[in-house]
């Protein structure tokens, strides 16, 4: 088991909360961005450099989990790449993408996208709270939890 994370645009509280969580579980996780990652040196992570581009930390993410994993991503096109392999996919609100929410989300996020592309003006999303992060580490501990206790011994 491993866990993902869709670096480039993760907020640094829910990088802090998946590093500590990762060395609790004892977890391999695997940092993956566009840029150099500044991480502190730890038995269980390592980072991943892609190349520049639109996209291509996802494309390495998506080829590399399995059915298993773990991955952090607020890319909901990743999202729906991911949960039908059986990768447990979580945004950094806490917010677990399933097989039944994934679709419906890619499609709203397509809807405000032509919204945007067509010049309405929308809003973005709020800011980044402490209710968020309780939110995001809660859910990140639920979901390892149940992966490390379903994981083959």
């Amino acid at each position: 088991m491993k866990i993902w994370v869709d670096a480039d645009a993760c907020p640094g509280p829910v990088r802090d909360i998946i590093l500590r969580a990762g060395q609790r579980v004892k977890v391999h996780t695997v940092f993956v961005a566009n840029r150099a990652l500044s991480l502190p040196r730890l038995a269980y992570v390592s980072s991943v450099q892609v190349g520049a581009g639109l996209d291509v930390a996802d494309q390495h993410i998506a080829q590399q989990a399995q059915p298993g994993d773990l991955a952090v991503t607020q890319d909901i096109p990743l999202a729906a790449l991911l949960v039908p392999k059986g990768v447990v996919v979580l945004d950094p609100r806490g917010e677990v993408f399933t097989e039944e929410n994934v679709a419906e989300r890619l499609s709203v996020r397509n809807f405000m996208q032509e919204l945007r592309e067509s010049g309405v003006t929308t809003g973005g999303p709020d800011g980044y709270s402490a209710q968020d992060r309780q939110q995001f580490a809660a859910a990140l501990d639920r979901e390892l939890t149940r992966l490390v206790k379903a994981e083959p011994k």
